[in-house]
This record gives C-alpha cells, sequence and structure tokens, in this order.
C-alpha cells in the first residue's frame, strides 16, 4: 500500500509543479543577485542570503531560509490536507477502504507519502540551489574554506557534514507541519479546508511568536525553532535550539499522528 501511495505521489503533475515553484523562486533570487550584484546586509534578509556573493555554495542554505518560512510550509500543508480529504472528496475513500488493507495501514501509507514529499521538495530545492550558486554566484573560496556565522574558517568537509545535518532538521521541522495537516484531513472532506486549518496553525503561532504575552508559549509553538538551522554554521555548534526543535516537531508529529489515527479509526466514510 505505502509503495502505491508513493508511485502516485511520483505520478501526480501536481507533486512536481510544487516542486517546481519551490525551486523557481531561490532560482530567481539567484538570478537577481547574479545580475545586481547586491544582496542584503549581514544580519538582514534569509540566513546566508548576504554570504553567497562572496561563496556560491552557500546558497543551498540561503535557498532553505527563502522558502522555509512560508512556500514550504504552504506546500505540505496542500498536500498533507489533500491525504485522506481528498480521497474523501472525490469519493474513492470508501472504495480505498473496502479492499483488505486497514485503516491504520492506510493512514500510515499516507503519512509516508507527505513524509516522502518533504524529503524529495528539500533535497531538490538544496541541489538546485547548489547547482545555482556554483554556476551563477562566487565560486567557492581559493583556500577552500568558507567562514562560518561565527567568522571562523569551514573546510568543505565540515561546510558538507553541516549542511547534511541542516538538511535533516529542516525535512524534520516539516514533519510536524505534516502531522498537523493529516490530522485536518481526517476532520473534514474538503482537501483545501484541511489545508487552510494546517496554515492557520502556522499563521497563528508565527503572531504569538510576536507577542510578549505570550512568552510562555513560545517554546512550544511549532515555528519556533524553523530557523534554528543557523545555529549548525556557528563555531562551535550551538545545539540548545537546534535540540530544541527536535523535540517540539518530533512532539507535534507523534501528537497529531496519534490525533489523525484516533480520528479516522472511527470516521464514518459516508459523511
Amino acid at each position: 500500500m505505502i509503495i502505491v501511495e508513493l508511485v502516485k505521489m511520483l505520478r501526480r503533475p501536481r507533486t512536481w509543479l510544487i516542486i517546481g515553484m519551490l525551486v523557481a523562486l531561490p532560482t530567481l533570487v539567484a538570478v537577481l543577485l547574479s545580475l545586481t550584484d547586491l544582496a542584503p546586509r549581514p544580519g538582514t534578509g534569509p540566513p546566508f542570503l548576504s554570504n553567497v556573493l562572496s561563496d556560491g555554495t552557500l546558497f543551498p542554505l540561503a535557498a532553505l531560509g527563502v522558502v522555509l518560512p512560508l512556500f514550504l510550509p504552504i506546500a505540505v500543508s496542500v498536500l498533507g490536507g489533500d491525504a485522506i480529504a481528498g480521497e474523501s472528496q472525490t469519493g474513492t475513500l470508501r472504495y480505498l477502504l473496502a479492499r483488505p488493507v486497514g485503516r491504520t495501514h492506510l493512514l500510515l501509507a499516507k503519512l509516508a507519502t507527505v513524509v516522502a514529499f518533504v524529503i524529495l521538495a528539500v533535497l531538490v530545492v538544496a541541489a538546485v540551489a547548489y547547482l545555482d550558486g556554483r554556476l551563477l554566484l562566487a565560486p567557492p573560496p581559493p583556500d577552500g574554506g568558507t567562514v562560518s556565522v561565527s567568522g571562523s574558517t569551514l573546510t568543505p568537509q565540515q561546510l558538507g557534514y553541516r549542511t547534511a545535518l541542516a538538511l535533516a532538521y529542516v525535512i524534520i521541522c516539516m514533519l510536524g507541519v505534516a502531522a498537523i495537516a493529516l490530522f485536518f484531513s481526517t476532520l473534514t472532506n474538503s482537501s483545501i479546508a484541511a489545508a487552510l486549518g494546517t496554515i492557520g496553525v502556522l499563521i497563528t503561532s508565527t503572531v504569538l511568536l510576536g507577542l510578549d504575552a505570550a512568552d510562555a508559549l513560545h517554546p512550544y509553538l511549532p515555528t519556533r525553532y524553523w530557523l534554528a538551522f543557523v545555529d549548525l554554521f556557528r563555531d562551535p555548534i550551538l545545539w540548545h535550539d537546534v535540540v530544541r526543535g527536535l523535540l517540539v516537531q518530533l512532539g507535534y508529529l507523534l501528537l497529531f499522528s496519534l490525533a489523525a489515527w484516533a480520528n479516522f479509526a472511527t470516521k464514518d466514510v459516508d459523511d
């Protein structure tokens, strides 16, 4: 069942259209940077975007900083919200459950499909951004080192290792969003409503982060630690926010996956 859902996801033009849109924005940014030779001042704009004019190998990280706050979560919300609600909306959910496949197995297959999309989208964005950085922006420094956020020099091996950690961290952050979207997908027969519900949770989280009155809630909000991957490029690595971010996202993944299972196990597909 999982393989069937994965193949279905890969064959859908919508999947590649969404990934293409995710790739298009960083590519446009790279083109504009190469033509204008202007970048945000250090400390402003998406992470690493001010550094790519001197080292294009950092552009995959800048690309993640561009798509992570808004576009990638929306994409995950759309795919996750369509997982169950889309089948119910088109009337195919009843036939899926008529097969000798349990509801838990179907839900796991849908979750695995969204997880696979998240991994695929992040890796494709990073790979295309790396090519953009090498082709359109500055070549790596002659000495083979890259300046870290702390000002020290990272070897190519260190940069590769930390970039891999950053990609894994972003993927896990989006798994929390996927679980929330899957939960909303079991509550409604409209994939649009499920996606909007998920986006509403993320917008609420972002708004609360800007309110001092909600300070006690800040460490537990889903969007709080999304950009903590920047700390992986300090010297030494600052693990505090990274670890907190992982724990928060894994908590959301577990909580909302169980909530989705509890609701879907008793869902009346004729509703």
